[in-house]
């Protein structure tokens, strides 16, 4: 390799060519094999690593997934060399070959010698800065990622709580109501009931069956009235009871006097077993709605967070917008709207699946930031040519031009501490662009923002 070879790449503007030889004098080009490593995640960043053409991958390990975490496709992208400046540097991420080419490989402690010889104070300040921004970010993503954990942790709590709490409360009600059923049915047998009576007993229990209770509460309260009247008239003291279920089952008065000619002096018992046999059913159906609601949360955490799956599947967009909401259903409950408008003919793509759950949650929230909590939160997919759409548009005050001109720069943000997904913008662009090859885009104007996203049907890897 010669120094007319480097010239052109802007990483190297302003270093002369007797500088560039020296630099590859103490080098060595290395060729891209596609498929083959080049440096290894956690090892020693003994090397720093720059691009002259072809394309190397950027991989990391997360969890037991090898994920793609970015691309040097561009001649000047670099990787490595953090031992020129820190003895404990180490490679952030493994570089594979994408595509065939070549990669100046120049050791850490040359290019440690060639900076301190060519720019002293700018080495320095690369040392300086190196470390600083080591420890602010690492502390800054870690405190941010413990925020977003908690967030999502108390509203999927608050979510499954409500079902939980309604299923121990049935469960204990339902065990009064066995209990009641038990004694009713011993009740029977002392008042000498006969097996006639009791087989006619329930088929009038089976007709309360297709009952269905009045809608209106206030109509339901009279009708329960009604009946515990009737009760009382007829000398039945658990009329409290009893009445509740009778009327919510659809048992009017002259039900109850049928039952009367049946049950003759047996009627508190019969009636107190018909109105435990309801409860029972009742109940059994709020704990199987509750226990259903649960089952639902949790295969909505596992869709969102794709803990059971690879890292790159065929997966169904709108699924995981939907388990993204449920995630977030603490913060949309009280007074966002939801309008959903799916496209029937999105087809299903090839994408980091867990990735876009993270994207949908940070742009979902900061929707909801922006509408202070009230609004109208709109969801559109649709195909557009060989691209999918997804857009969030919320009802907000906007964002400033100045503001929406830097929404995707690192490290920018309007939040107050403590607020927000810790997923900046700038990260759910390089999700986007970087590891899917698609776009990501913002308009905003009073009372309208649309963040737009374009994918590919498939991912570029």
């Amino acid at each position: 390799m010669d120094t007319s070879e480097l010239r052109d790449i802007p990483l190297f503007a302003g270093v002369s060519d007797p500088q560039l030889a020296e630099l590859i004098a103490g080098s060595t080009e290395v060729p891209i094999v596609p498929g083959a490593d080049l440096f290894h995640e956690g090892e020693p960043a003994d090397f720093w690593w720059v691009l002259v053409d072809g394309a190397i991958t950027l991989h990391r390990k997360i969890g037991r997934e090898d994920t793609v975490m970015g691309k040097m496709d561009v001649p000047g992208r670099w990787a490595g060399g953090f031992r020129a400046w820190d003895e404990h540097g180490l490679y952030l991420a493994s570089g594979r070959g994408l595509e065939a080419g070549r990669v100046l490989r120049v050791p850490a402690d040359v290019l440690r010698e060639r900076i301190d010889d060519w720019f002293p104070l700018a080495g320095h300040l690369i040392k300086g800065v190196y470390g600083t921004a080591r420890a602010i970010e690492s502390t800054a993503r870690q405190r941010e990622s413990l925020i977003t954990l908690g967030t999502l942790a108390a509203g999927l709590a608050h979510e499954i709580n409500n079902p939980a709490a309604a299923a121990a409360r049935s469960v204990s009600a339902l065990d009064t109501a066995c209990g009641t059923l038990l004694s009713a049915l011993r009740g029977l047998a002392e008042g000498d009931a006969t097996a006639a009576q009791f087989s006619a007993l329930d088929e009038l229990r089976l007709e309360l069956g297709a009952g269905t209770a009045a809608p209106d509460p206030v109509d339901l309260a009279d009708h329960e009235t009604t009946i515990s009247d009737w009760l009382d008239d007829h000398g039945v003291e658990r009329s409290w009871f009893i009445a509740p279920p009778l009327a919510a089952a659809g048992a009017g008065v002259e039900w109850c006097e049928r039952a009367s000619v049946v049950l003759g002096d047996a009627l508190e018992a019969g009636l107190e077993w018909v109105a435990s046999t309801l409860a029972a059913t009742t109940l059994l159906g709020e704990v199987k709605e509750s226990t259903r609601r649960i089952t639902e949360l949790v295969a909505a955490v596992r869709s969102y967070s794709q803990m059971d799956r690879g890292s790159i599947q065929t997966i169904d967009v709108t699924e995981g917008i939907e388990s993204t909401l449920v995630m977030l259903g603490h913060k949309l409950r009280d007074g966002v709207e939801v309008v959903r408008v799916y496209g029937a003919d999105v087809p299903r793509i090839d994408a980091f699946a867990g990735e876009l759950n993270q994207v949908w949650t940070n742009l979902i929230d900061n929707a909801v930031d922006a509408m202070g909590g009230v609004g109208t939160l709109r969801i559109t997919t649709r195909t557009d040519g060989e691209r999918i759409v997804v857009e969030f548009t919320d009802t907000g005050a906007g964002m400033p031009p100045e503001v929406a001109a830097r929404a995707f720069e690192p490290f920018y943000t309007t939040k107050e501490v403590g607020k927000g997904t810790g997923l900046g913008l700038d990260i759910a662009q390089r999700i986007i662009t970087e590891h899917h090859g698609g776009t990501i885009a913002i308009t905003s104007h009073p009372g309208e923002t649309t963040v737009q996203v374009r994918l590919p049907h498939q991912p570029t890897t």
